[in-house]
């Protein structure tokens, strides 16, 4: 055989092995790029829910499908609304609906206990019948007041009492008591026991008045053994006054009750002691003791349908009968008969009536 012709066969066979082999080669590295084999890994590895997806899509079922993700670029800023948090809670405030009680302090009055509460007067004084009896200068320091909720009458059902009678005495709205939360009554059956307190919202009865009746100059016929040891038997003749008034104290601002329907005067902030003046000239129709809570008090008749009295006084400087110019001193500023505190009470009546004192009294 031809020596150069096994040659050229050798080389032949050879380069077919060769193309063999690099087509081998080239088969596997793409294999090997989309399946890795196990123990392998890239630098990001594909979740496992990708994963599954992958080998859904690719009928495979290999333990490590790896594929490689984006990088993540955050942005340096960021915009947002922020909320600060709120440390405190805020409970919202809901209208008293119970009855307080309330210890009378030194100083206090009728008016000044229920501005407090922003209520009437009227409603502490209904609310305490039985201790006050409609007499506000009856309280007393350390006395118990019951206050309630809303103005109106607080009272205790009695025997033989309806809701129906309840309302109609003090003049009120039936449904307005029947559905005040605070009395807690069953709307199927509105029974009350007898003791029971009540809340009559927007009540109201008549005032019982405790005050020492206007005497005149001329025959009084009053009784000293009813109205006190400073009432004066009349008959007298004296100064007149002018009709224009000025103010009995130094001091021109109230301490205590102002002129309502259960209080017919104005207490006038007076320190223990200081004089009081006459509002205007005219005759002492009463000088002394007053029954009734009014403790030393002072009447003047000024002859022109006016009378001023003037109470709770420490002492009184003048006598029955005796004529007084405006502005001379009748006596000096005390806590005497039913007070909590040194003041001045004022009252003003013409032609036997109550006037405010504020229609009479120049500006303060």
């Amino acid at each position: 055989m031809d020596p150069s012709w096994e040659k050229g066969r050798f080389l032949s066979v050879a380069a077919w092995l060769l193309a063999f082999s690099l087509v081998g080669i080239a088969l596997y590295l793409g294999l090997r790029a989309v399946f890795l084999p196990a123990g392998e890994t890239n630098e990001v590895v594909a979740s496992d829910g990708q994963k599954q997806a992958m080998r859904a899509s690719w009928g495979q079922a290999s333990p490590n499908l790896q594929a490689i993700m984006p990088e993540y670029f955050p942005t340096e800023t960021s915009q947002a609304i922020l909320r600060r948090p709120e440390l405190h809670t805020i409970i919202p405030s809901r209208p008293r609906q119970e009855v307080i009680t309330y210890t009378v302090q030194k100083g206090d009055s009728v008016f000044e206990i229920a501005k407090k509460f922003n209520l009437k007067p009227e409603t502490v004084l209904w609310s305490n019948y039985a201790q006050l009896n409609d007499n506000p200068d009856l309280i007393s320091v350390g006395m118990q007041l019951r206050i309630p909720p809303v103005d109106g009458v607080l009272y205790e059902f009695q025997e033989g009492d309806s809701l129906e009678t309840v309302a109609a005495r003090f003049e009120a709205n039936l449904d307005e008591v029947l559905n005040w939360p605070g009395n807690r009554l069953d709307l199927s059956n509105p029974q009350v026991e007898p003791g029971t307190w009540l809340i009559v919202p927007g009540g109201h009865r008549e005032f019982r008045q405790w005050i020492i009746p206007t005497i005149p100059r001329g025959s009084a016929g009053v009784s000293s053994s009813v109205y006190g040891a400073g009432a004066c038997t009349g008959s007298y003749d004296g100064a007149y006054g002018s009709g224009v008034f000025v103010w009995p104290a130094a001091n021109h601002i109230l301490s205590g009750n102002d002129y309502w329907p259960g209080h017919l005067g104005i207490d006038i902030a007076a320190g223990d002691g200081a004089p009081i003046y006459a509002a205007d000239s005219g005759v002492v129709v009463f000088a002394g003791w007053a029954n009734g809570g009014y403790g030393n008090t002072v009447m003047i008749d000024h002859g022109n349908g006016y009378q001023t009295l003037y109470a709770h006084m420490k002492s009184a400087a003048v006598r029955c009968g005796q004529s007084v110019s405006q502005g001379g001193v009748i006596g000096y500023a005390g806590s005497t008969g039913n007070s909590t505190g040194t003041h001045l009470h004022f009252e003003v009546r013409y032609l036997g009536g109550f006037v405010s004192p504020w229609y009479v009294l120049p500006a303060p």
